[in-house]
């Protein structure tokens, strides 16, 4: 089995890293204290300059709830066809109804206003009131995969259910465990799930590298990176099961 590692940056120093590092896929984000939401167009734009990954920006207007308003939406829609514009592989995104079931008419639209770029349905799958109903509303919609930790806080709680949800999608969605996922944990959990694709913040806190500080302000500069270490020791993890 070939096996995917896709690897978030939020920044683009962290996109350099996954670059250098082995990973496979990229999900860009900016925010990274909200989970993630749309990077900005130079930043979009700059990560697909500097990298041959596979690219794959969040469209995700704001932090909180995946309940949109229909103006929210109509941002979602125009970030979609700027990542086309801009030569993307594909988006990340997710939409729910209030209900905890899967918004399909709106996440079908930005599939198709997405095409031929893939899409993947995000961590708003962990927030559905039925998981293996959500499976079967996304595979109508024409999303590619799903990225879960199997309605858990991190995919090693969630295992029993991802496992299920990868026997259930039977080819033709794939299933991506992500949440928590770093190189102690990666093999058992390819081996629990039979998924094939994994996805990791493998995050680390850099340093500012500013010299002179205004102790009053008394703030932390510190940033989300890519820690390209532990993104090796996935890829090498993984590189065992073939």
């Amino acid at each position: 089995m070939n096996y995917t590692l896709e690897v978030i940056a939020f920044t683009i120093e962290s996109v350099l890293l996954a670059q250098q590092s082995g990973a496979h896929r990229i999900e860009l984000c900016d925010n990274p204290a909200e989970g993630g939401t749309t990077p900005g167009y130079g930043t979009i734009k700059t990560a697909r300059e500097k990298t041959s990954l596979l690219l794959y920006p969040i469209i995700r207007p704001r932090g909180g709830d995946f309940l949109y308003s229909d103006e929210a939406f109509e941002i979602m829609k125009r970030d979609v066809l700027l990542c086309k514009e801009l030569g993307c592989d594909g988006v990340v995104t997710g939409l729910l109804q209030a209900d905890g079931s899967v918004d399909k008419k709106r996440t079908a639209a930005l599939v198709e206003a997405a095409y031929p770029l893939g899409v993947t349905f995000h961590r708003a799958f962990d927030r559905v009131a039925n998981p293996f109903e959500a499976l079967e509303d996304i595979i109508t919609t024409g999303c590619e995969r799903i990225l879960t930790s199997g309605l858990k806080p991190a995919a090693t709680e969630g295992a029993e259910t991802l496992a299920g949800l990868v026997r259930q999608s039977d080819d033709r969605i794939i299933i991506m465990p992500g949440s928590g996922i770093r190189s102690e944990n990666i093999v058992a959990l390819a081996r629990q799930t039979g998924a094939a694709e994994f996805h990791s913040s493998a995050r680390k806190t850099a340093d500012s590298k500013m010299e002179y500080f205004n102790a009053a302000m008394n703030e932390n500069l510190q940033t989300a990176e890519l820690d390209s270490g532990e993104v090796k020791k996935m890829i090498a993890a993984l590189q065992t099961l073939d």
